[in-house]
């Protein structure tokens, strides 16, 4: 997939906001915000101006005219290109066409769990819980409220996708903590066992894993079927 000259999300939406008249930054980021898609996209109204600047230097955007309003200092309005079109056109149908590998930071920290005790992974899970479970709480009552209200849902899918995210990520959270709560999870006897050694003897898990029988009764096979370094 090919770098973009101007490749960020807040770019995408300056193209797009600018697709539909011309505005200046300011109105751009207020028109953002008051359709809430700040909730979707990372809307900095320090960083919007170093966009707007970039896109007008590749060409996707151009200074319209400059006006003032009362006592405020003046403001260029810009228009979107031709190229600008083409862009965003390609740019959208990228986003919506082509998966992309996206790093998740809770994925980060589950890829290095083994590295606090057990317990304490349950107790910042179930932290982690009540945040995600309150914002489905909210976003589902948003949701509701819009339907009522008969708000075309065209204009509001990408907080349904949200919203689907947040139920997925609660459903598989509820499930983790209550097997690592419970040592249903695979590894998680070895898991405890190992962090008691070493708050009561203060020998490491690595030193440990050098005598598996002495530590843990018994020789893993898993440790046999992965490279060294590995573990």
């Amino acid at each position: 997939m090919a770098r973009r000259k101007v490749g960020n999300p807040l770019a995408f939406a300056v193209l797009g906001s600018l697709g539909e008249r011309p505005m200046h930054p300011y109105e751009i980021s207020t028109m953002l915000r008051a359709r809430g898609k700040d909730q979707s996209i990372k809307v900095n109204y320090g960083s919007l101006y170093s966009v707007v600047s970039a896109l007008e230097k590749h060409g996707f955007i151009e200074a319209l005219e400059t006006v003032r309003e009362g006592n405020r200092p003046e403001r260029t309005v810009y228009q979107i290109t031709e190229a600008g079109q083409g862009e965003f056109s390609d740019w959208l149908t990228e986003l919506v066409g082509t998966p992309s590998r996206e790093f998740h930071p809770l994925e980060a920290g589950l890829a290095y769990l083994p590295g606090l005790p057990p317990d304490r992974v349950v107790e910042l899970l179930e932290q982690r819980l009540a945040a995600v479970d309150a914002e489905i709480e909210e976003m589902t009552a948003l949701h509701e409220q819009m339907t009522a209200m008969e708000f075309p849902r065209i204009f509001w899918v990408e907080s349904e996708f949200r919203l689907a995210l947040l139920r997925a990520e609660s459903a598989y959270v509820h499930q983790l903590a209550e097997e690592i709560r419970t040592d249903k999870l695979g590894g998680a006897e070895f898991w405890r066992k190992a962090w008691k050694v070493f708050l009561e003897d203060g020998i490491a898990p690595a030193e440990q894993l050098k005598d598996p029988v002495k530590y843990f009764g018994q020789e893993f096979a898993w440790m046999k079927a992965i490279p060294p370094e590995a573990t």
